[in-house]
């Protein structure tokens, strides 16, 4: 169950971020029963976070929260249902560096949205080997949503 929320002052394509994550998880053969929140919130409430678990000064564009530490499946044995946990995104953020990559606003939110919950499935990308695994994956699901997204 995908539950989204959208605090902030910009208007998001929510169902966008739903199918995404739907897709997402299919792929990475994690239950559609898991759980996952995506909130998305103003500068403000994203620097108060930022600062509170990352002890890092001024708003940032994904947090990820997870919380039953569930790892990708197999087509053979999906990940049971759980609390996968919550993404935190900053759409003003995001706007930025969209401009900055010269893409738009929702192709950043569908990057970010697929880093945080590669997040929430214990990726990380501290170590090189890490980073190349973790961005490799983000890469090959966001072209396989942009695929699907062209087949709607």
């Amino acid at each position: 169950m995908i539950e989204i929320n959208n605090e902030s002052a910009i208007d998001v394509d929510e169902t966008v971020l739903q199918r995404l994550t739907d897709l997402n998880l299919a792929q990475l053969h994690v239950s559609p029963d898991a759980e996952v929140a995506i909130v998305l919130v103003d500068e403000g409430a994203m620097e108060a976070l930022h600062v509170q678990w990352m002890d890092e000064p001024g708003p940032t564009d994904v947090l990820s929260f997870p919380m039953d530490e569930l790892r990708p499946g197999t087509e053979d044995r999906p990940t049971a249902p759980g609390l996968l946990g919550d993404i935190v995104l900053c759409p003003q953020v995001a706007e930025t560096q969209a401009q900055a990559a010269g893409h738009s606003l929702m192709d950043e939110l569908i990057l970010l949205t697929t880093h945080g919950l590669l997040h929430l499935l214990g990726f990380d990308h501290a170590e090189p080997e890490e980073e190349r695994e973790m961005f490799g994956l983000q890469k090959e699901l966001i072209a396989g949503f942009a695929a699907s997204e062209r087949r709607r």
